[in-house]
């Protein structure tokens, strides 16, 4: 990679954004080729950010003999750090994180200008429109690859990799960006999660596209979004970095979505609609019509079909030209025609053609998402999916009770330690709306205790909770993930009549979040399709 800039210009990037606390003298000027915030992630040539609560030292010094060129560091760690590497150039910044998204995107040559990029956000749907708009683009394109960025996994032609955040730190999100360009990629897809908008992880990144799913509460807590309204605010700041917008009609709070896209200045604002061409209510707005909406939508078992239709501008005369497009989905979820809708308008935007949309969709298989384990007309059926807030649980138990009737459903649910507390209150409520039995176990559990998550959990499961029939819920918690799959499963056994096990939070996660680490684990549905074996069981 060649140079992108140098430190002399990344200090007076910073200074130029007031947040610039003490520089470099002329003569310890470098050559900068990238960034990084993981001294494993440092290549030579890099500027390197000394941040984190648990950072040491000893991460610096890794990072200049790995070929780090100069440090960046807070005022309160300059003088240790100093000491610790008193020959290396070090610049001080007063807000370490605009610091990164600022210089990373400068030190890797602003990669966004030079490969096209779609950022979604949303409560709900954001990996399963990210991977629809990728297979999307991958049908457009052949060869030439689209590169993702999010929740399931990381993919930028030169690393592909199980994501661990959905939107990374800014110096691995550019970093990314640069691959993707240096590998030709044909488009960046990529998740943005409130986080990565309020804590400036995303700041600087141009979007050709952006859409928005969705609102509903989430990640409300003192160490993520103390109340709705800064989650909200977050989620809307997307539209500040796009030239075009995406909005689902559908979303909660739509009139302040749409008026937020406007006061940005998007040029383009494309709305899209699951209730036909009719117009959808919007306060002051009064009636907004779709550009883009869905007609004869049908489940069958183990897929969707819908009609999407739409205008477009005539090439010759301009005038408004409406088209339809029968697209079949090979996973359920009544709710995916939302999530289909808007990757379809991204990729209009994109000036992807009609065939690669149909033929994109129908390949699409997003891992973890809807996956269905076992044949229809099974006894015990199982759908994996990373349903993990309230919003996910209402549109995805609402599905699921509407596309296979007359199946118990028994429900894996969890919660993770250290933020979202939320979840720990309100998706066991919300599951004993649905679901006969409830088993609680291990979701990621960081520095909290386990069994503490799971205990609260169960015990926030309503006493006396009654599904719509007047059947009894039942619940309990088990500890370990495999052996809660296992579970699910002989409980489901026990009934006469089908069920249906519903595997919620990790979809196809191999790793878990315990303490400092990222254990392995056993994929849900591996888990599901190990106990069933076990048991002797054909699925």
């Amino acid at each position: 990679m060649t140079s992108a800039t140098t430190l002399l210009e990344l200090c007076d990037l910073l200074d130029a954004n007031d947040i610039l606390v003490s520089g470099i003298p002329e003569e310890a000027d470098a050559n900068v080729t990238g960034a990084a915030c993981d001294s494993r992630c440092v290549r030579k040539g890099n500027v390197f950010f000394c941040k984190g609560r648990a950072f040491k030292p000893a991460f610096l010094t890794s990072a200049l003999e790995t070929g780090a060129v100069a440090y960046i560091c807070d005022p309160n760690h300059a003088e240790e750090l100093a000491a610790t590497a008193p020959s290396a150039p070090a610049i001080v910044t007063s807000d370490m994180r605009r610091a990164m998204a600022l210089v990373s995107a400068a030190a890797f040559g602003r990669p966004d200008l030079d490969v096209p990029q779609v950022g979604i956000t949303g409560t709900k749907g954001k990996s399963t429109t990210a991977y629809m708009l990728r297979y999307i683009i991958d049908a457009e394109n052949g060869d030439k690859t689209c590169g993702i960025i999010g929740s399931i996994d990381t993919y930028d032609g030169a690393e592909d990799i199980e994501s661990t955040n959905t939107t990374p730190e800014a110096p691995d999100l550019w970093r990314h960006l640069a691959n993707a360009r240096e590998h030709d990629l044909s488009a960046m897809v990529m998740e943005i999660s409130s986080q990565a908008l309020k804590y400036d992880r995303s700041l600087g990144l141009s979007l050709d596209v952006a859409a928005f799913l969705n609102i509903g509460a989430d990640h409300i807590s003192a160490v993520e979004h103390p109340t709705f309204e800064d989650y909200f605010a977050s989620k809307l700041k997307i539209f500040s970095q796009c030239d075009n917008a995406v909005i689902n009609l559908g979303t909660a709070h739509l009139e302040r979505v749409l008026d937020a896209a406007r006061a940005a200045g998007v040029e383009s604002i494309v709305t899209v609609s699951t209730s036909g061409a009719d117009p959808v209510e919007c306060g002051s707005c009064d009636m907004v019509y779709p550009d883009i909406w869905a007609t004869d939508i049908k489940p069958l078992g183990t897929q969707l079909t819908f009609v999407a239709h739409g205008t477009d501008a005539a090439e010759e005369d301009g005038a408004r030209v409406e088209w339809q497009l029968p697209v079949t989905i090979n996973f359920p979820g009544l709710f995916n025609v939302e999530n289909a809708l808007v990757a379809i308008a991204c990729a209009k935007l994109l000036g992807v053609s009609d065939a690669a949309i149909v033929a994109g969709l129908a390949a699409c298989r997003v891992p973890g998402r809807m996956e269905l384990i076992g044949k229809p007309d099974s006894k015990v059926l199982c759908v994996v999916d990373y349903a993990h807030n309230t919003l996910s649980y209402q549109k995805f138990f609402a599905s699921m009770t509407e596309e296979f009737p007359g199946r118990r459903i028994i429900a894996l649910i969890g919660a993770p330690g250290g933020k979202a507390f939320e979840r720990r209150v309100e998706l066991p409520r919300e599951a004993a709306r649905w679901a006969c039995h409830i088993v609680t176990t291990e979701e990621d559990p960081a520095h909290d205790s386990n069994e503490e998550i799971c205990r609260e959990m169960d015990g926030n499961v309503p006493e006396g909770a009654t599904l719509a029939d007047g059947t009894p819920v039942t619940h309990e918690y088990v500890l370990n993930r495999e052996e809660a799959v296992a579970r699910c499963l002989d409980v489901a056994l026990g009934y006469e009549e089908p069920s249906l096990v519903c595997l919620l939070g990790k979809g196809d996660e191999t790793l878990i979040h315990r303490g400092d680490e990222f254990q392995t684990m056993v994929p849900d549905g591996k888990a599901f399709e190990n106990a069933a074996a076990a048991r002797g069981i054909e699925l």
